[in-house]
């Protein structure tokens, strides 16, 4: 398989994992760090920063925050610097998993508009749905449950008009949950009865996390025997299915018991429970065990063992303490990486502006002009480009010292930009080397561009120089070309023009702009020259 049927082929596979609302975390994991190695083989940092993303999803969901996101923070970079909308959607629907482990309601919103606003053209059908569908349910956990209302049925409608009758599954399920969570218990059941419904039209076997969503509603609606029924083909199904999930078998034990115990069933909702607990341990499912510790107080109680309920109780608070100790363990690692991401982002935000300003005069150098310019020019805006250079520089470094032509640089580059930004603020000045200047000046029309360029050389001449060259002049030529007046205005075509046009001006007699020479050909203006004054 060649190269780019390999990544095509990778791509695919990607989109399968990244597409996809319910994962076994530690296969999903495997897989996709083998993704990422393959990506790297072909040469392609799309395909691996979509790789890292999907072992973020797959460690937070896993529990291992801290993980994931450092992980996360490595593919922002990637996409805010290439611009990558899909994949910062994507990324701030991760970070949001993150905060609503932590917890953080706020921030868990926050990250849900993100992911919803970067949509566009590009995000697949799977994004404009679940993404919205996310968003609800951010804004559940904060609180406004009506805007969460509108959102799941926005979701909706864009699920049928998008024909995924698999994701309107889902999302019927996570709003039902959230209804019961916010102790809506009528909504909840209503909402249950369209995801039943929906299942039934379209053929769908409810999977254990819906089946385990319906057993604790018929609890709250006080049908427990209904729910024993649910939660017992949950447990059937996910034996049957073979999956890995951590909690679904634990959770649906925990459901069961306190169905059983409802039912005053207190032997069978036992053996429930001790199965919850088993599963727990040996998963470290810590907050399973706290509620599993709240319920065997109940099924205590309701069986008037009124000591071993209270020693229960105990055992829960001292439990529910130990897991808050760890979730804000968590959380500190948590944020502790992503202070030290941030960090480590700023830091390289910080070399990466360095390595791209001339030391010396703080001005841009070649390596921004290469990177920017050519943006410039494929923009609607025409742009003036000049190259200035100082006249009889060596002239100064030998007569005056080097100290003091370092000093001659650093304020012509001064007042070039300081003239720049009066004329032309969408622009920029840069040293190209040596006493050789770059001036890009957007919106400068090709008629003004003489007039605008004689304006800075005069800045230059007419500043007052005493001090620092003891009467010594100094001056500047300079060569200026349009993207106007060029059939093909790349970044090389017009640095060399402008370098012809400022050797033009220095063997006019040098302190003069040259905007236009006769061997440049059809199409440029007259040889325009303008001296001292």
């Amino acid at each position: 398989m060649d190269s780019g049927a390999g990544a095509l082929h990778l791509s695919s596979s990607l989109l399968e994992l990244e597409d996809r609302i319910r994962w076994k975390p530690m296969a999903s994991l495997a897989l996709a760090r083998q993704y990422e190695q393959q990506a790297m083989a072909l040469g392609d940092p799309l395909l691996a920063a979509r790789a890292r993303l999907c072992q973020a999803n797959m460690q937070s969901r896993s529990g291992d925050l801290a993980g994931a996101t450092r992980q996360i923070w490595t593919v922002f970079d990637w996409a805010s610097e290439h611009q990558d909308l899909q994949l910062l959607a994507r990324t701030h629907l991760i970070w949001a998993n993150v905060h609503r482990n932590l917890g953080d309601a706020a921030q868990c919103l926050e990250q849900s508009m993100l992911s919803v606003e970067l949509l566009d053209d590009t995000a697949t059908a799977h994004m404009q749905i679940w993404h919205r569908v996310k968003l609800a349910d951010a804004l559940c956990m904060s609180g406004m449950v009506e805007a969460a209302r509108v959102r799941y049925r926005q979701s909706a409608d864009l699920a049928v008009e998008l024909r995924r009758p698999e994701l309107l599954l889902g999302l019927l399920n996570n709003w039902a949950y959230w209804e019961l969570a916010t102790d809506n218990f009528a909504e909840a059941q209503q909402v249950a009865g369209q995801l039943i419904e929906h299942a039934r039209d379209h053929g769908y076997d409810l999977t254990p996390p819906d089946l385990d969503t319906l057993g604790s509603i018929e609890i709250a609606v006080g049908r427990p025997a209904e729910a024993v029924r649910l939660v017992q083909l949950a447990i059937q199904q996910h034996g049957l299915e073979g999956q890995d999930d951590a909690d679904t078998l634990a959770e649906c034990n925990l459901t069961l018991a306190r169905a059983q115990r409802s039912l005053g069933a207190h032997g069978e909702a036992q053996d429930s429970l001790d199965r919850c607990r088993t599963l727990s341990v040996e998963r470290g499912l810590s907050e399973v065990l706290v509620r599993a510790h709240q319920e065997q107080a109940e099924l205590y109680a309701a069986q008037d063992r009124f000591a071993e309920a209270f020693a229960e109780h105990k055992a829960f608070f001292a439990a529910h303490r130990r897991l808050r100790s760890r979730q804000r363990e968590a959380e500190s690692l948590t944020r502790q990486a992503m202070f030290e991401t941030a960090e480590a982002r700023k830091e390289a935000e910080r070399f990466r502006e360095q390595a791209r300003r001339d030391s010396l005069t703080g001005l841009h150098n070649r390596r921004y002009v290469d990177e920017n310019l050519p943006a410039l020019l494929t923009g609607k805006t025409d742009v003036a480009v000049a190259v200035a250079d100082i006249d009889h520089f060596k002239s100064i470094n030998d007569q005056l010292s080097h100290a003091v032509g370092d000093r001659v640089l650093a304020v012509v580059a001064t007042v070039l930009q300081r003239e720049q930004l009066a004329l032309a603020p969408e622009g920029f000045v840069a040293r190209l080397g040596g006493e050789e200047f770059l001036l890009v000046l957007p919106g400068v029309s090709a008629g003004a561009a003489h007039a605008a360029l004689d304006r800075i050389r005069l800045a230059v001449g007419c500043h007052d120089w005493a001090g620092l060259t003891a009467g010594m002049p100094v001056t500047v030529s300079i060569g200026v070309t349009h993207s106007g007046l060029l059939p093909e205005p790349t970044q090389p075509a017009l640095l060399a023009v402008a370098d012809r046009h400022l050797y033009a001006a220095k063997r006019q007699g040098r302190n003069r702009v040259v905007t236009g020479c006769p061997e440049d050909g059809a199409g440029l203006q007259p040889a325009t020259t303008a001296g001292v004054r």
